[in-house]
């Protein structure tokens, strides 16, 4: 007779199929399984199938990268192919300071900041954080100052450790080289060799590498790999990829173990460091307090196990060479561990085209741009992996936001407090906000599901109507004479050949007194138009100024500006802004190449209209108030229910003659009855969003 398989996990299954099987032998056939004693030797027999085939399972499933829970494993099997996962990161601070020797009695050539702790932070987050640097760094005294300048600082304890290379009869190592400490930064290790231990002054300094491309028998490298509880094993060469180290080597190894992306954000430091002068006599006088060129920046944790198990596959497909958008995709996201989103597209997509050349957006994980240093790093370690002829350009990511104007109903027998009401749908536009289906290149902002949690926040809302708008923020040059370009990636709605589509806050410019605006006036195809510049005069009155100052395509949501001299803006982030604002076509926007989407809940407005049928108050209808699905009819974004006062001017001598009246009668409310007064409207306060 077969034996059963046990293939089954759980326990009573097995325990049932164990019976089955002796029910079939005629030796167990009268047998009552529950009340004997065979019950337990049963019960020990299931429970012991059960362990093993649990054990079975969590071991096969440790054998495969998309299977395996452990760290450890998904480190090994990632290593398999050729990727070793990304270390944390230490934050990283540029600081300046210098030395006054004139108080000396013998004036020195040079002063070196030795290598190690050079400063502590000020309490930040209630935590004072040590930096380091990794290397001495020299200076020459000059009219009796020695200035160190930009000094690159990295936050961590500066940790040594040694070994001594010993071999067995056959030539191989007796011990491997794993450093003790986790949370180790592996861009920051350092490691040196001497002859033996008594001739530490003669040191060979070896270098990481992460490929054998190149490498040859004398190659001074060395390789890391990570192995268990999250520390790092140092390989040296074997003679035939890299020089072999000999018998009784000693080996130095420095580097940081960091707190990762906690200290970023520190700008302000002591100096605790060590100086000698030329001749190593310590110097602890005339030194100045450590100025913060920049603040810490750029820390990060150790790579997750959910992105080593997508990117190491992605790494491995790509063979250290970039080819396809993935492979670029895939290769940053390696070499720069701040990455939190890419974007990448050929030049053939571009209009107009241009051949040989990849545009390479990146989101960093700390702040909204990269730094033009980091750029020039990024475009070196590339420089790796592209192909010949193929020129990586890496540009700005542009900011599109999304702004709702939401008039949510809500029936006032089912809720106390309105405020409380408009607080929760805040909250649920913040969370949604914050989703990884937005805050993305290549997302895609979904109108229906935006306006479905409106209406699942509370039982109270009725039903809601939303209108969306998209906004770009400029950046100007200001008091210079430059051009602009804003690219939407989506088409803009035409509401009115009259024009007054696109909205913009206030700026100044070089030659006209006073606040004026953008906006546009469409041609009678509805698919370009020009943009004009005017003066408000009034909520429904306005003056142009200049009737064609650029040009709008709409189909392709593109915005061009001639040659202006913007002197001043109302809005300022960590720089003037302007906002220009339109309708798109689609309420479900597309973030479009190097188009990084999110939701804008700061700029976004939320109006409470009671819905007087569903509460019962009037079931004929006859006061209910109808919320308009179109925008409003503004000229500009100024609006007294989102911006604050309206800036309003003036117009004199050939500015009087160009006086518009401008049709707002498509208002965000109205009421079916003369008798309603006013909706309730939330407050909210400016907030500048985001630059570009």
């Amino acid at each position: 007779m077969p034996l059963t398989q046990f293939t089954n996990l759980d326990f009573e299954d097995i325990k049932t199929q164990i019976k089955d099987y002796l029910r079939s032998n005629s030796n167990f056939t009268d047998f009552d399984f529950e009340g004997s004693n065979l019950s337990v030797l049963i019960d020990t027999l299931a429970y012991n199938s059960y362990i093993t085939a649990y054990n079975s399972n969590m071991v096969a499933n440790e054998v495969f990268i998309d299977s395996a829970t452990l760290r450890e494993n998904v480190a090994a099997l990632a290593r398999n192919i050729g990727y070793t996962p990304r270390s944390k990161k230490s934050a990283k601070a540029k600081v300046s300071f210098f030395v006054d020797t004139s108080s000396y009695a013998t004036q020195p050539l040079t002063l070196t900041l030795k290598a190690g702790i050079v400063a502590v932070s000020n309490s930040f987050a209630a935590t004072n954080y040590s930096f380091a640097i990794m290397n001495d760094i020299t200076a020459p005294v000059v009219d009796n100052i020695a200035e160190f300048n930009e000094v690159d600082i990295y936050e961590g304890s500066y940790l040594t450790k040694t070994f001594t290379y010993r071999e067995t009869g056959n030539n191989v190592p007796i011990e491997r080289f794993i450093l003790p400490n986790d949370s180790i930064d592996t861009s920051t290790i350092r490691v040196t060799v001497s002859p033996n231990s008594a001739a530490t002054n003669l040191k060979t300094i070896y270098n990481l590498t992460d490929n054998i491309i190149d490498v040859t028998n004398t190659s001074l490298i060395f390789l890391l790999q990570e192995v268990a509880d999250e520390k790092y094993e140092v390989i040296f060469g074997d003679g035939k990829f890299g020089k072999k180290l000999e018998d009784s080597n000693f080996i130095t190894v420095n580097y940081i173990s960091t707190n990762g992306e906690d200290a970023n954000g520190v700008n302000s430091f002591t100096f605790t460091g060590n100086i000698e002068d030329n001749s190593g006599v310590a110097v602890t006088e005339g030194i100045s307090d450590l100025a913060a060129v920049t603040a810490a920046q750029n820390g990060a944790e150790i790579e997750s196990v959910s992105s080593i198990k997508k990117y190491a596959p992605l790494v491995y497909s790509a063979q250290n060479r970039a080819v396809t958008a993935d492979d670029y995709k895939a290769i940053i996201s390696n070499i720069y561990s701040n990455t939190e989103s890419v974007s990448v597209y050929g030049g053939e997509d571009t209009d107009p085209p241009q051949f040989g050349k990849v545009f390479i957006s990146i989101k960093p994980k700390n702040g909204k741009y990269l730094s033009q240093i980091e750029k020039i790093e990024l475009k070196n370690k590339l420089k790796r992996y592209t192909v010949a002829g193929i020129l990586p350009n890496l540009i700005d990511l542009k900011y599109l936001f999304i702004e709702m104007d939401t008039s949510a109903y809500y029936n006032a027998n089912a809720t106390n407090s309105v405020d409380a009401l408009r607080t929760a749908i805040n909250t649920t536009l913040n969370t949604f906000a914050k989703s990884t289906e937005l805050n993305t290149f290549g997302a895609r902002f979904k109108y229906s599901k935006a306006a479905r949690l409106v209406d699942q926040t509370d039982t109270a809302i009725t039903s809601n109507i939303t209108r969306i708008a998209m906004r770009r923020d400029l950046r100007p040059a200001l008091s210079d004479l430059a051009t602009y370009e804003l690219c939407y990636g989506n088409a803009f709605n035409v509401n009115s050949l009259n024009g007054y589509n696109i909205k913009s806050s206030g700026f100044s410019v070089s030659g006209i007194n006073g606040t004026v605006y953008i906006s546009d006036i469409p041609n009678a195809d509805r698919k370009t138009g020009r943009v004009i510049l005017f003066k408000l005069l009034s909520s429904n009155q306005v003056a142009v100024i200049r009737n064609n100052i650029g040009t709008i395509d709409y189909a392709r949501g593109e915005i061009l500006i001639n040659a202006l001299i913007i002197t001043s803006t109302i809005l300022s982030t960590n720089q003037p802004i302007i906002q220009i604002s339109g309708t798109p076509k689609s309420y479900d926007v597309i973030g479009l190449q190097d188009l990084y989407l999110q939701l804008d809940t700061s700029n976004s407005l939320i109006t409470m209209v009671s819905d007087t049928i569903s509460s019962g108050e009037d079931i004929s209808g006859s006061n209910y108030i109808v919320s308009s699905s179109f925008p409003n009819g503004r000229t500009d974004r100024e609006s007294p229910l989102v911006r604050g006062v309206p800036q309003y001017t003036s117009v004199t001598g050939t500015e009087a003659t160009n006086v518009q009246e401008v049709d707002t009668s498509y208002a965000t409310t109205y009421t079916t009855s003369t008798t309603f007064n006013s909706t309730e409207v939330a407050a909210n306060n400016v907030s500048g969003g985001y630059s570009y």
